[in-house]
């Protein structure tokens, strides 16, 4: 595999099925080791779905890129700005609000690169910080956040069915 060869492409409508298609894969690879599947069918049917899709890359301070290497869609990224923060954390940040891989792709830096490009964005924004939330048993993410030059300062509570997950959120101030 190389990964110059990987390309980041906005999605428009005509890329729903292809977004929802890896947003319910790569959710599914994430959360079903520690939640059983009927809290992850009704998670995905709830919030990754084409509607909810649909309506989000119609609101345009939010932003999706496909990360895709050569046919293969393998990942995909989600920044918010301004009131389509899932926070109101502060109208000039930058929330990344989902960086998902494929499993298969992980160790690969595939997620390097879209949290490179997701800083890019913020860049050429003029945003003054961004920030995200991660899952505190997601360690391996956590981590991957810290080597980045993000630190913890705040939390929320996540509900994934009835079971109440938190959320570290944290940011990198530009």
């Amino acid at each position: 595999m190389n990964i110059s060869k990987l390309k980041l492409l906005n999605v428009t409508l005509n890329d729903i099925e292809t977004l929802v298609n890896i947003g319910r894969i790569t959710f599914a690879e994430t959360f079903s080791p520690f939640n059983s599947k009927p809290v992850i069918d009704g998670y995905l049917d709830k919030y990754l779905n084409k509607t909810v899709f649909e309506e989000q890359i119609k609101n345009h301070n939010s932003k999706f890129f496909l990360a895709k290497l050569e046919d293969k869609t393998i990942g995909y990224l989600k920044l918010n700005f301004a009131d389509a923060q899932t926070e109101n954390i502060d109208n000039l940040a930058m929330e990344i609000e989902r960086i998902y891989v494929l499993k298969e792709f992980h160790g690969k830096k595939i997620g390097q690169e879209l949290l490179d490009y997701a800083i890019e964005i913020a860049n050429k924004m003029r945003t003054n910080l961004i920030w995200l939330g991660v899952w505190d048993k997601n360690l391996r993410a956590v981590n991957f956040y810290k080597k980045n030059g993000f630190e913890e300062f705040d939390t929320h509570i996540f509900m994934m069915g009835e079971k109440r997950q938190t959320d570290l959120l944290m940011k990198k101030e530009l």
